[in-house]
């Protein structure tokens, strides 16, 4: 989770689709670089241990654009696969 934010932040379009899972994943991502992120909060994480095999995150990511403030609020669910964790999709909240 913290590794695909800081992805985000510094635009690495590509390791943003090499994490995501291939049944979920884009064709093509675009990020905004006006978009500034500015802190990430983890507010609650469910499985996603050495020994399981799925997790979900539910995190808060404070940004700025065009000098306005505001909150990305998402649960994302995270599949391991191969030693690897793949993001699979989220849900926003207001």
């Amino acid at each position: 989770m913290r590794s695909r934010y800081c992805a985000f932040v510094l635009l690495e379009k590509e390791y943003l689709l090499q994490t995501w899972h291939p049944q979920t994943r884009p064709s093509s991502l675009e990020l905004d670089p006006a978009l500034e992120w500015r802190r990430l909060d983890i507010l609650s994480s469910r499985h996603g241990g050495p020994l399981d095999t799925e997790g979900t995150v539910e995190f808060a990511a404070h940004f700025r654009h065009d000098g306005v403030r505001g909150v990305h609020h998402e649960t994302s669910r995270f599949v391991r696969e191969d030693k690897r964790w793949y993001y699979v999709h989220g849900e926003t909240s207001a």
